[in-house]
């Protein structure tokens, strides 16, 4: 990020321990979403050579890497750590200026970064096995997890410093090296990431950080027949992408995938907590959390007054950059995804879905140049609109409503979907039914949908998800393999 206003930044990639531009001088420029006419930086638009020196360096570093101990590996990653506390308003400035979020929101972000880091650093420094009895006398029967080798981790655009923090982590702390691709709207985010690591002395080639599309880098990184496992956030369709170029060579892969995820709302809940925690949900970030509320099934009998408190609240955020203290909802991340934002809430409105708030690219002083759009709520939706069905990813909530639990649930789970979910309801009968009802891999009672902490897993079902998830203890699970011994010491 530059430090002196007016000029534009040319950033360059991280192999091998040597910040270096692409191959063939190629550049991607980046805009910011709240002045799209400002240029915040030029990237490079890494091509196949950049992809294959990244992986050679990955390659290159990894067996000193692996004989290191865990503790050894661990001191990096705690230095790394400390300059992520010291640096959290510089790099919340960079995440705004990328993604559109408030400062209290990157802020809010980089705490959670924080968190699962020091959560996965001491996990690797757990032991990674356990000792069985043997039905034989004097053998000693055990298991352990060792690493992979040279690991991808491709990260999206809506949390650019935290998912990479709980990917690369548990990567790292277990012996792999990785090869980093953050997604092309955030990639100063990913650089500012890497940037830790490598002022922490990180050995050269442990961690790489390339920049560029999706379909050119991102593609050749997840070809090259030297990259052990692939761990991806980012959409369902692209998901569905990678597992099938992996499944030909028996790669692992981790896909963090897409959400349409419910919150439902009984009517002995306590509404004025039920609705704030739906606005906020719902339009935190833009509504661009993959565990963002983005339906809510409300009983018939309770409807119209928890509609209206929720209504209040939307028409109380006020747009503006992220970078303004005023501000509580930024722009959505660029110009393409604002256009698809304001396609489905035409659909809505062509399906006869009604518009209670909302539903406009907004306007006025200090809009007319970004990415803003109104927080929209829909009315009378049924489960089979196009609203009810497919991600949005902006701040869009559909309102369904339900005559008892039983067809809340119902069309709580009618979607191919099964991130988050939640439910506001002082019955502990039914909220523990819906925990064990609900198609979701994170479930909350009386809680918002986006809640989670570092020391458990996070992942989706059905289609928001594959593999062994992020997070906790599985986090390091997935990218080390098991081995299995017996040694035979006495006869």
């Amino acid at each position: 990020m530059s430090t002196n206003p007016g000029t534009v930044e040319t950033h360059q990639n991280y192999i091998a321990g040597k910040w270096q531009a692409a191959s063939d001088g190629s550049l991607d420029e980046h805009h910011d979403p709240a002045r799209l006419s400002e240029v915040t930086g030029r990237y490079p638009r890494s091509t196949n050579e950049d992809v294959r020196a990244a992986v050679d360096a990955a390659e290159a570093a990894y067996p000193a890497w692996r004989d290191l101990t865990a503790h050894a590996r661990g001191e990096y990653l705690k230095r790394a750590l400390a300059l992520m506390s010291e640096r959290t308003e510089r790099i919340a400035r960079v995440i705004t200026i990328e993604n559109g979020k408030t400062l209290a929101e990157s802020r809010g972000e980089i705490v959670s970064a924080i968190k699962e880091m020091e959560y996965q650093i001491h996990q690797g420094l757990r032991a990674l096995g356990e000792i069985a009895p043997s039905a034989l006398p004097g053998v000693l029967a055990y298991q352990y997890r060792r690493p992979l080798g040279v690991c991808a981790v491709i990260s999206p655009w809506n949390f650019p410093f935290n998912v990479p923090g709980r990917k690369c982590t548990p990567a790292l702390i277990a012996g792999n090296t990785v090869v980093l691709k953050p997604a092309s709207l955030t990639p100063n985010v990913g650089l500012e990431f890497t940037r830790l690591f490598a002022d922490a002395g990180l050995p050269p080639g442990v961690l790489n950080c390339i920049t560029g599309s999706g379909s050119g880098a991102g593609e050749s990184l997840l070809k090259d027949p030297r990259i052990q496992a692939i761990s991806f956030t980012g959409s369902t369709s692209v998901g569905i992408h990678i597992n099938q170029l992996a499944a030909g060579r028996l790669v692992r892969t981790q896909l963090e995938l897409g959400g349409k995820n419910p919150m439902v709302v009984l009517e002995d809940a306590d509404l004025d907590e039920a609705a704030g925690a739906c606005a906020t949900a719902a339009f935190a970030c833009a509504g661009q959390w993959c565990t963002s509320t983005s339906r809510v099934i409300v009983a018939k009998k309770i409807a119209g007054e928890f509609v209206e408190a929720v209504l209040a609240r939307a028409r109380t955020l006020k747009l503006g950059s992220g970078l303004d203290p005023a501000t509580t909802l930024g722009p959505v991340c660029g110009a393409q995804q604002m256009k698809n934002i304001l396609g489905f809430i035409e659909e809505g409105r062509r399906e006869g879905a009604k518009l209670l708030t909302g539903g406009r690219r907004a306007a006025g002083e200090g809009l007319d140049d970004g990415c803003f759009i109104e927080p929209t709520v829909f009315g009378e939706v049924n489960p089979g609109m196009t609203i009810a069905q497919e991600e949005i990813f902006g701040p869009v909530l559909s309102v369904f409503t339900a005559d008892g639990f039983d067809e809340a649930v119902t069309i709580a789970n009618g979607v191919r979907f099964g991130l988050a979910s939640s439910i506001y309801t002082k019955d502990l009968e039914r909220a523990m039914r819906f925990v064990e009802k609900t198609e979701a891999g994170l479930t909350h009672v009386n809680m918002v949908s986006a809640y989670k902490e570092p020391q458990l897993s996070f992942g989706g079902i059905k289609e928001s998800g594959s593999g062994i998830p992020e997070g906790g203890r599985t986090g390091i699970e997935f990218f080390t393999e098991h081995k299995v011994a017996y040694l035979k010491y006495r006869s």
